[in-house]
């Protein structure tokens, strides 16, 4: 527990050293939210608020963007350029650094989401969730499942000079066809047909529905299960080809 929570803290110092991880990851959806809440947030969106309606969808899109593609990135980074190689050499055991990893990205996430609700809360009169245990359980559930999926991207990606392009190229449109930025109403039937097998697609619908409708997250056991199996998809992919030394070029 020791190495854990030392390495856990010397994590969050790297992250928010990085200004241009700290932006892309964490501010991104914050910035969004406003700019996507000054453009359509005062209308009707698929018969609810604006505002409450983008909450939902930035919650879900700083998962993407936090626990999916900062992580791959990162993680591809270090592995590149031989950091991952040389910790195995040192008395930190390989899975405790993942974990203190892992939980540094859960947590930003965490705190991303938490600043978006307030900000709603004060700056748009949205109300927080009633149901504070099943936000918590969808907080968790959806960060540990894009954590999984984004360790497992490590597996194809090659460079790290291509871990951006590759990252941007999968979350980006994943994001939109999801629904977060808009209703996935407007697309055609054959883009709705692939978000709704994906895990990002239901976890907006869950934050939606606990943020706007008041709901509880036991409702919704469809959506629960979806985003499981694809986080345990992502985690026989990332133990089965995780590596720690660099690619042979």
């Amino acid at each position: 527990m020791r190495l854990f929570l030392h390495q856990l803290q010397a994590e969050q110092r790297l992250f928010w050293r990085s200004r241009e991880l700290a932006f892309f990851t964490f501010l991104l959806p914050i910035v969004f939210y406003f700019l996507l809440g000054s453009a359509y947030g005062d209308e009707e969106v698929n018969g609810v608020d604006g505002y409450k309606f983008l909450l939902g969808g930035m919650i879900g899109y700083g998962a993407a963007a936090t626990t999916f593609a900062g992580l791959a990135l990162i993680l591809v980074i270090r592995r590149e350029s031989g950091v991952l190689k040389r910790l195995r050499a040192t008395p930190l055991p390989g899975p405790t650094y993942i974990e203190a990893v892992l939980a540094s990205f859960i947590l930003i996430f965490v705190l991303e989401a938490v600043i978006l609700v307030v900000i709603a809360r004060f700056a748009y009169d949205v109300s927080p969730p009633s149901s504070l245990v099943s936000f918590a359980v969808v907080l968790l559930l959806g960060s540990g499942a894009f954590a999984a999926l984004g360790i497992a991207l490590t597996t194809v990606v090659k460079s790290a000079e291509g871990s951006s392009a590759v990252v941007n190229a999968i979350y980006l449109p994943i994001s939109f066809i999801s629904g977060a930025f808009f209703s996935e109403e407007a697309f055609p039937a054959a883009l709705q047909a692939i978000g709704s097998i994906l895990p990002l697609s239901h976890m907006i619908r869950l934050c939606r529905d606990i943020v706007v409708y008041d709901s509880s997250v036991w409702d919704h056991l469809s959506d629960v299960a979806v985003i499981a199996a694809w986080g345990v998809f992502g985690l026989v992919i990332a133990l089965r080809g995780f590596r720690w030394e660099p690619r042979e070029r």
